[in-house]
């Protein structure tokens, strides 16, 4: 599987990605600010999206093509 960011840049488990737009959470009143580090990402079954873990989230899944590698 081949995970790349918006960039073009591989991905892979445990990495840290930064936001390059500002994201609101579904189901919560939380909105991710653009330039958020986020640390120790870990890949899915889909080439698309990863897992994390947020400052304010928890088990938050993001799409790559709003995160550049850090």
């Amino acid at each position: 599987m081949d995970v790349r960011d918006s960039n073009g840049t591989p991905l892979s488990d445990g990495d840290s990605v930064t936001l390059i737009k500002d994201l609101k959470v579904k189901g919560s009143s939380v909105t991710l600010k653009r330039g958020t580090l986020i640390k120790n990402i870990r890949l899915t079954g889909n080439e698309e999206e990863i897992e994390c873990r947020a400052e304010k989230v928890k088990d938050l899944v993001l799409k790559t093509c709003f995160l550049k590698k850090a």
